[in-house]
């Protein structure tokens, strides 16, 4: 039992849970800064710029890709600010007309390329291919620590570690401009916090996180996390390195849950198979912010306070 859970189980859990506290992470600045619909914006425009990438360089290695969804993002940036001034539409409205126009582009090139060598299809790029990043390699506990095992590992697994890591160290060495620049932006240019370098800088990171996870798991789990994790974790403290811990909690209750609930529940239940694992843990992550919203003790003290 032990070894099947190891080579079917325990990557594809920690495959998700990376990607859920990463995405989370950078999420808790963007919901705190109103700027939500950037995480869902990058995610978005993300597929167009990975299938060019893919065309030109026939692979999905993660540098064409974020290479791929940069250039995609300008493309977007410049889209918008045409729409907006030649059509004088309301910024929202223009960038969610840009959003989904390049979403919707992407899965039509998509449908009709050839990917046959790579795993990457319509269905890849709304859910992932988490349910297959199996680790057959890895027989029992003991092959944690058996190297040539461990070389077997699917390549996403040490992809996203690493760039949990970097997210992690650069919102540790820039916390106080990022903190300061999310609460008062004014202030944090008065004391040459540089604001507008720092959300730069965590646009990147949006970026480079949404690249890493969109390979395992597709734009749902990318869009969920960097909304409900953090906004049910606002509904819990109001101090933001509790908010941070919350976050993290909340992306990986939904990952492990979403992913045993995907795999048992519709057994469970009487069905005869499972369902996608990305739209359970997105499913998942929305019920907790749900719980949040109605029994959060912020939540809670506002209702006491009106």
């Amino acid at each position: 039992m032990s070894n099947e859970f190891v080579q079917l189980s325990l990557v594809p859990m920690l495959i998700g849970i990376l990607s859920s506290v990463t995405c989370a992470l950078v999420g808790n600045f963007l919901v705190l800064r109103r700027q939500s619909l950037i995480g869902d914006a990058v995610a978005h425009v993300a597929l167009p710029g990975i299938v060019g990438a893919f065309l030109v360089t026939g692979t999905i290695e993660a540098g064409p890709m974020l290479i791929g969804a940069g250039l995609a993002a300008i493309v977007a940036v410049l889209l918008i600010e045409l729409v907006r001034k030649i059509g004088n539409v309301e910024p929202g409205a223009a960038m969610g007309v840009v959003f989904t126009a390049m979403f919707a582009a992407g899965v039509l090139v998509l449908e009709r390329t050839d990917t046959s060598n790579v795993h990457l299809d319509v269905e890849h790029a709304l859910y992932g291919n988490l349910e297959s990043l199996i680790w057959l390699a890895g027989d029992g506990w003991s092959s944690l620590l058996d190297p040539a095992a461990l070389a077997e590992l699917p390549v996403q697994l040490p992809r996203l570690v690493l760039v949990l890591v970097v997210v992690a160290l650069l919102i540790a060495a820039f916390w106080k401009e990022l903190v300061i620049g999310t609460f008062d932006p004014e202030f944090a240019a008065a004391i040459g916090a540089r604001p507008t370098l720092v959300s730069f800088a965590l646009v990147a990171m949006v970026a480079v996180a949404a690249v890493a996870a969109f390979d395992a798991v597709g734009s749902i789990i990318v869009i969920a996390m960097f909304i409900c994790p953090p906004a049910a974790a606002r509904l819990m403290t109001d101090r933001m390195g509790a908010q941070i811990a919350w976050s993290v909690l909340f992306a990986a209750v939904a990952a492990v849950g979403g992913y045993v609930l995907a795999g048992y529940g519709p057994l469970w239940l009487g069905a005869r198979s499972s369902v996608s694992a990305a739209g359970m843990i997105a499913t998942v992550a929305g019920v907790l912010l749900l719980l949040a919203c109605a029994f959060g003790p912020k939540r809670v003290g506002a209702k006491r306070a009106g």
